[in-house]
């Protein structure tokens, strides 16, 4: 090219052109910077700043008349019960028949007390503690049954073997608790006695207990022989009676 002449050859056109893009790349990106920044920085919306007011009004007015403002007894009408939703009125546990509820107490007592020394299955180990199924102490009167878990053993079981002593397994048990532990052994593990130590029965079977002439001391097979060959006194109740399994008292059938 001529040193006079000032068109631009080949190589400048395309200097030329990658200069350009280069600022409007450039420019692009300090516009965006200037709205990122600018949107950093914008001023708090009026609906923000509304609530925020209300709230603050709503507050102040409850703490200078906390007695008053949005007082219940002032908003609501004198003997208002709030209905029940549909469908959603008092629910508890579901009755079961006296025989499954006085059973499904008195397997938890037996857990807690009675498992460690005779088993999950009620047999003993022979040498140490008896077995309770198929025991006619367990089986037979339940005043008798009731003395041995009141007051413990001492001397020779129903078998005529001696396991040692049994300890009084009284402490913390409620008339509930002693009726179900009661019902549960004689009617589990094998033993099908099919009836309910209620806990009028159980009651009673604590004040005899109170009451023996060697209160404290663990009964004997000769006393047993000798006083409490008899069923405990209350009402009888039919295993199949409906009863709550929480309270054990009988619950009215439910309405057709």
């Amino acid at each position: 090219m001529s040193p006079n002449n000032q068109k631009p050859d080949l190589d400048d056109s395309i200097n030329v052109a990658e200069a350009h893009g280069r600022v409007v790349r450039e420019a692009a990106a300090a516009a965006r910077e200037r709205r990122i920044l600018a949107a950093g920085n914008e001023p708090i919306s009026v609906w923000v700043l509304s609530a925020c007011g209300i709230a603050l009004v709503f507050a102040g007015a409850i703490i200078g008349n906390a007695g008053t403002f949005l007082d219940y007894a002032s908003l609501y009408r004198k003997n208002y019960v709030r209905a029940s939703a549909p469908g959603g009125g008092e629910s508890g546990p579901a009755p079961k028949t006296a025989l499954e509820a006085y059973k499904a107490k008195g397997k938890k007592i037996y857990t807690a007390k009675c498992n460690g020394c005779h088993g999950a299955d009620a047999k003993g180990d022979g040498a140490n503690y008896p077995s309770l199924a198929g025991s006619p102490w367990v089986l037979g009167d339940s005043e008798r049954f009731a003395m041995i878990v009141l007051n413990g053993l001492q001397g020779p079981a129903s078998s005529g073997k001696a396991f040692g002593v049994m300890p009084s397994q009284a402490a913390g048990l409620t008339p509930e608790d002693l009726a179900g532990v009661l019902t549960f052994v004689r009617n589990d593990f094998g033993n099908e006695v099919g009836d309910v130590i209620t806990t009028e029965m159980a009651k009673a079977a604590m004040d005899i207990s109170a009451n023996r002439s060697k209160a404290g001391q663990p009964v004997t097979g000769a006393e047993l022989e000798a006083d409490h060959l008899k069923a405990l006194p209350g009402d009888p109740i039919d295993p199949s009676v409906m009863v709550d399994p929480i309270t054990l008292a009988p619950v009215e059938a439910a309405s057709p």
